[in-house]
């Protein structure tokens, strides 16, 4: 008879190979895309279930990213109940919704009872309420309850983020007792690396580490080896600041607590690196003025998306151009104006995307602050004055060789070093003064630091050209 480290040696050896649907740039194999495509339309739910259902829920998230539409709705129905409604966390919003807007209720309800309470609400949450509340009307009572409550607290909070599921123990128990426990439930979460201290109430008193408990003899009272709980979150805390507590503190979990300090949820660390790289998406895309858009949304929703921006910087285009039509009878005497004015407006406009883009992503996490914006202001000043100057003296040579006339060499320097020091001041102050008002300083930056740089490029240029060649 084979012994059970035989059993497992076999098991093992039996086990299919794990496949790499990855090419070397990081996407999925278009050989395999194509495989995958040729078995949905063929309806072979055997090489689905077999080279597919067991990828990781990553992998089927961008294998789903890969196929079309139809494609997409044929695999998940044909994989059946083997589809991981995890793989739907992974992929875009207008995707998610799409495959789930498909799918009965009853399927979902009978997924989501299988999901950790965290990747649940993340799909529950793109639902219509109908059929939000129809959903979970199917799922066990406790599991309903701890669903509700975290749909409950706004968007993009710690709360929308935490899973429900943990391990509490109170503080008289033994380590034996807390092993034992540990052992004997079948509800615990499938993976957690602390054990949090409560009392009747669930008022959170403390942490113990796993670590700790697995060194500590069993008769020890878990009081007696708690810690206080490390900087545990607000469910109303926005998921961006609770990033930062994760950052600051090199947290791997942290305790969620209500209004009354009550232990609610956990939230854990691959929760918040989903937070960090949703946060700076979203700050990318709004420093472009491009909202929520999403890869596969279709060309309407785009359109609406980038429309409404565009026409803002129309507005800011014309108060630009108004600025040259006051000066059009300077510019009829020297078309050499005509030619250089560019060349001003957008080395500010550069210039000042730059030292904005520093400072939204410096707001964005904590780094920047009223503590230290004084020196930074300055530092930014500073920065934007030194490259004026040394690319000053590059336009001057430019304009001497071009149009042999040192002295609109000159005006272009003097109006190289204005718009450059005030692209940089613009660049950090308007952001700053949009943060303070509570304005999202990433989604209103780019159009006001354009207008800045655009009009005072223009003004400075063409009012010292004005002065220098027409009215001294």
């Amino acid at each position: 008879m084979m012994t059970t480290d035989e059993d497992e040696l076999t098991r093992t050896d039996t086990q299919e190979p794990h496949i790499d649907i990855y090419d070397e740039d990081g996407n999925v194999r278009a050989d395999f895309i194509e495989q995958v495509r040729e078995a949905i339309e063929a309806g072979d739910s055997a090489f689905l279930h077999r080279d597919v259902a067991r990828l990781h829920e990553s992998e089927i998230g961008h294998l789903l990213e890969s196929l079309n539409a139809d494609q997409r709705l044929s695999l998940v129905r044909l994989l059946g109940d083997d589809f991981d409604m995890t793989a739907l966390t992974q992929v875009d919003e207008a995707i998610r919704r799409e495959i789930v807007d498909q799918l009965p209720n009853d399927q979902i309800a009978a997924a989501i009872g299988e999901l950790d309470s965290d990747d649940a609400v993340y799909i529950l949450e793109d639902l219509d309420q109908e059929d939000r509340d129809e959903i979970l009307s199917q799922l066990p009572f406790t599991e309903r309850v701890r669903l509700r409550r975290a749909l409950d607290y706004p968007e993009s909070s710690a709360g929308r983020r935490m899973q429900t599921e943990f391990v509490a123990v109170p503080p008289f128990w033994t380590v034996g007792q807390t092993i034992d426990y540990m052992r004997d439930q079948e509800d615990l979460p499938e993976a957690f690396t602390q054990i949090f201290v409560i009392d009747p109430t669930f008022k959170l008193l403390g942490s113990v580490d796993l670590d700790r408990i697995l060194r500590t003899k069993r008769q020890a009272k878990i009081e007696t080896i708690m810690r206080e709980t490390s900087h545990p979150i607000p469910a109303e805390m926005d998921q961006e600041e609770a990033a930062q507590l994760f950052e600051q503190y090199d947290l791997l979990s942290a305790a969620v607590v209500d209004e009354n300090d009550r232990l609610v949820g956990v939230l854990t660390i691959d929760d918040v690196v989903d937070v960090i790289h949703e946060e700076a998406d979203e700050d990318i895309k709004r420093l472009g003025g491009v909202g929520d858009e999403e890869l596969s949304d279709n060309v309407i929703s785009t359109v609406r998306s980038r429309f409404l921006w565009l026409a803002v910087n129309l507005v800011t285009a014309i108060l630009a151009s108004t600025i040259i039509g006051v000066f059009d009878g300077s510019i009829q005497k020297m078309v050499a104006l005509a030619v250089l004015m560019p060349i001003v407006a957008s080395m500010g406009g550069n210039a000042g995307t730059q030292t904005m883009t520093v400072t939204v992503r410096a707001l964005a996490t904590g780094d920047l602050d009223i503590y230290n914006a004084g020196r930074i202001i300055r530092r930014e000043a500073s920065v934007g004055l030194i490259n004026g100057i040394l690319f000053a003296v590059v336009m001057c040579v430019i304009s001497l060789i071009w149009f042999h006339d040192i002295q609109l060499g000159i005006v272009i320097a003097a109006a190289m070093v204005i718009n450059l020091v005030a692209a940089a001041l613009g660049g950090i102050l308007l952001p700053l003064l949009l943060n303070r008002v509570g304005a999202d300083p990433a989604i209103a930056s780019s159009a006001f630091v354009t207008t800045v740089t655009d009009c005072t490029g223009y003004f400075s240029f063409l009012g010292l050209a004005t002065w220098w060649f027409v009215l001294r």
